[in-house]
């Protein structure tokens, strides 16, 4: 098995991964931000995170992983006082609808989701701490701010060359172009943009600035430096920059070992936005009949780090890849033929091998999924020869389910529980197979009749099994 290796983002570089504790790893991932229902470009980001923290499970590492929920920053005060609502009650709904929608796609929940608004004290601490070391000043408007020009290491993330930035200005919005390096703001002074939104510090009444509220709360559940950070290209800067400078500012030592960013979503070759008309959230799949797992299979179709082009031909085609697998798992338990399973350890052991190994390739899921359909080839094939024993296609199950510990969309089992036929169906099926056994071909053709006249399709498939389809 190949050692795992992701590409480091600050190192520019793909390499080994060493956590800093032995068999465990802490992982930040940058959560929604809560004023709206999440597309399904944040989505990408989401599946994307949930494959990197299974694979670091299935090779062995216990995970923490840590998920923040912005519930409070620029354009949650917007949308809120737009709609007439408080601030908590307009961000429920959108939690809520979070949180449902991470189960409708199979991701495995974290192990804390915290909410901003429930951290200010840890955010007033670490910028008192700020202030303690010099790195933060209160300006003329009462907001309090960075100085990035006294923390020398600023823009290593993205690699930004300040001698040909604009500098000497502050910036006061939550998120800004690469041309506004400059000051951002740790703690915004009240004005009556903010309505209710407001709490108590020693620099006045106010509410913090978006980076910082990751880098409190990170800091609280992982500590002053961890393992991973992760989030979308997009965030790299500002965000995930001015996240470093706060946090190693405070700390004065590295704060994140490796960090992984994942690539935009297109749709249809185009960037997704209102105004093209292909902005799309999981409701809007949903409500044209496609299922969490055939979503899924989209998303994780891509290498991370590659541009995604999000199709509705891709979603049909995974209805269709994913039918194959369905088909084949009811397949491989309807085998009965004695035997010890020697006749599929060769092709288990190649395909264990070869998925860990693109796995490890810094999340290769293109080569994983081609080691998927391959073993799907081999396993079939090996039942149209006769030679597949019951021990066999059992351990060729066992291997399914072990890779959709990553995967996360085969459904293995689940396929059973949705293979219900009615009685009728089963029984006449039955008979079939016991006609086809006595050499009774016109009893046969005339069962396989009925059946289809009752709305279902029969196949026959080897070793005295069948398959039921509803037409």
């Amino acid at each position: 098995m190949k050692e795992l290796e992701f590409y480091n983002t600050l190192e520019h570089r793909q390499m080994p991964f060493r956590s800093l504790v032995p068999g465990k790893v802490g992982m930040y991932t940058c959560g929604p931000t809560v004023y709206n229902f999440a597309h399904i470009g944040n989505f990408r980001a989401y599946t994307f995170e949930d494959i990197l923290r299974r694979t670091l499970e299935y090779f062995g590492f216990e995970v923490k992983q840590v998920m923040n929920l912005t519930d409070v920053d620029d354009k949650t005060i917007r949308d809120s006082r737009k709609a007439g609502i408080p601030l908590r009650d307009f961000t429920r709904k959108y939690k809520d609808a979070f949180f449902e929608d991470i189960k409708f796609l199979n991701i495995e929940p974290a192990a804390v989701y915290p909410a901003a608004t429930e951290h200010i004290p840890e955010m007033i601490a670490l910028i008192q701490k700020l202030f303690d070391r010099g790195l933060a000043y209160q300006a003329e408007d009462k907001s309090v701010y960075f100085a990035i020009d006294k923390f020398p290491n600023y823009g290593k993330l993205a690699r930004i060359d300040r001698d040909n930035q604009r500098a000497g200005v502050r910036i006061n919005t939550d998120e800004y172009a690469k041309d506004s390096v400059a000051d951002f703001a740790l703690w915004k002074a009240w004005d009556e943009n903010d309505g209710d939104v407001v709490w108590d510090s020693p620099w006045g009444k106010g509410r913090p600035g978006w980076h910082i509220e990751c880098s409190a709360m990170s800091s609280k559940y992982l500590g002053e430096a961890f393992d991973l950070h992760t989030g979308g290209i997009d965030n790299m800067f500002p965000h995930h920059e001015d996240e470093i400078a706060q946090s190693e500012g405070a700390s004065g030592k590295k704060w994140v070992n490796y960090w992984l960013h994942c690539e935009h979503l297109m749709v249809g070759g185009e960037k997704m936005s209102k105004s093209l008309g292909n902005f799309y959230t999981l409701r809007d799949l949903k409500a044209k009949g496609y299922t969490g797992r055939e979503i899924r299979f989209v998303l994780i179709g891509a290498h991370y780090r590659k541009k995604l082009n999000f199709t509705f031909e891709a979603l049909a085609q995974a209805r269709e890849t994913l039918q194959k697998f369905d088909d084949l798992f009811a397949r491989l338990k309807k085998i009965d033929l004695a035997g010890d399973g020697a006749e599929v350890l060769d092709v288990i052991d190649r395909s264990d091998a070869a998925f860990a190994d693109a796995m490890a390739d810094d999340l290769n899921i293109a080569g994983a999924l081609a080691v998927l359909h391959e073993l799907m080839r081999n396993a079939n094939r090996l039942a149209d020869e006769g030679k597949l024993s019951q021990a066999g296609a059992e351990k060729l199950l066992d291997l399914f389910r072990k890779f959709d510990k990553i995967c996360g969309c085969l459904a293995v089992d689940a396929a059973r529980a949705e293979e219900s036929f009615p009685e009728e169906i089963v029984a006449l099926a039955e008979a079939r197979v016991a006609a086809r056994k006595a050499k009774n071909f016109a009893e046969s053709d005339r069962l396989r009749d009925e059946i289809g006249k009752l709305g279902f399709s029969i196949k026959d498939l080897p070793g005295n099994t069948y398959q039921l389809k509803k037409l």
